[in-house]
């Protein structure tokens, strides 16, 4: 291990390589338009050759930033939040600033887990999905006064800065666009709730919007799912497989409302003529499926990439004044919905 830490090039052979002073280097990583461009261009091709990474943990030991922000995202094993990190990614990329990513599995405990790794890495912010997060957690953000962003939910009265959607709003727009069409036997397919505000919102607001109707779903109408599109499928042929099923479907996410699209195609229901089927997201591909997917837009590449724009000049400036920007939702009628089947 020591002969590998002696082979390490410092910015002392960068600077002798581009016959530099080291003050220099460090000024075209630190403040590059200080720095003349022809200056630039020959210390970056003496840093390539050499191979040189400059030491961001000595940086931080000595006041600096790491130049790093963590996000934790819930998973990164479905399409759900790879527009919203992508655009985040770019965003603060753009500022200087690098990613670093982790996953809890809709487990706020290990949300914890994954915070206390990320700050142990010095990272000079923290971005956490939703605006639920344990008490630990919390109050680890606090005792460690690291600049904190919620994003892909808003509220009002959130306590960290937010930038997202309202979920709540999402889930009536799609109870409402159902009930446009006059659909009143309407059966539901939601992820879990528990450690999951945006579904928990969602479904509150689903069921509050039919309520108002003087529609209550019953038990037998009432699915769970996960974000599979193969347990959806299952979750739906269950519940379209029923002696009177439902005419319409409304999903969660996109994610659910796929399955739900394949079960009703592979049990040789015609949506929408004898079943309508509604998500929430807009994800990519939600477009590219027959028929193409009615949906709830919750606009994820702008929600990244203001996140991305506002937190970094919120950590870099001296302005500690919370923002919260809550991003248009918009409601896509596609081929999955239509009006009640006359018979």
């Amino acid at each position: 291990m020591a002969k590998f830490q002696k082979d390490k090039v410092d910015i002392v052979a960068v600077a002798k390589a581009a016959k530099v002073s080291p003050s220099t280097v460090s000024r075209t990583f630190n403040h590059p338009n200080l720095v003349n461009p022809a200056t630039r261009k020959k210390i970056n091709r003496a840093v390539q050759r050499l191979g040189y990474i400059r030491n961001r943990a000595a940086q931080t030991m000595h006041g600096k930033r790491s130049g790093t922000i963590g996000l934790v995202v819930p998973t990164i094993n479905h399409a759900i939040f790879a527009e919203v990190i992508q655009a985040f990614s770019d965003s603060i990329d753009s500022a200087g600033f690098t990613l670093l990513l982790a996953s809890h599995g809709y487990n706020l405990d290990r949300e914890y887990a994954m915070v206390r790794k990320l700050l142990e890495h010095r990272i000079d912010g923290v971005a956490l999905v939703g605006l639920e997060h344990s008490k630990a957690t919390v109050q680890l953000i606090k005792q460690q006064r690291t600049p904190a962003l919620a994003i892909w939910n808003y509220s009002n009265d959130s306590p960290l800065p937010c930038v997202g959607a309202d979920n709540r709003l999402a889930g009536r727009l799609a109870a409402e666009h159902l009930l446009a069409l006059e659909h009143r036997d309407i059966g539901l397919i939601f992820p879990k709730t528990t450690d999951n505000d945006r579904a928990h919102n969602r479904l509150s607001a689903v069921r509050d919007a039919l309520y108002e109707k003087g529609i209550s779903i019953p038990n037998e109408r009432d699915s769970e799912a996960p974000y599979s599109i193969s347990q959806a499928k299952q979750a739906a042929t269950s519940l379209l497989t029923e002696r009177i099923r439902p005419t319409a479907l409304l999903c969660g996410n996109d994610v659910i409302a796929q399955g739900a699209l394949f079960a009703a195609q592979n049990l040789g229901l015609k949506v929408p003529n004898d079943l309508s089927i509604i998500g929430i997201g807009d994800f990519k591909g939600s477009a590219d499926v027959e028929p193409g997917l009615t949906t709830i837009r919750i606009p994820a590449e702008t929600i990244g990439q203001l996140a991305g724009e506002r937190f970094t000049k919120y950590i870099t400036s001296d302005d500690s004044e919370h923002f919260r920007l809550c991003c248009e939702l918009e409601c896509i009628v596609r081929g999955t919905t239509g009006p009640v089947p006359t018979c």
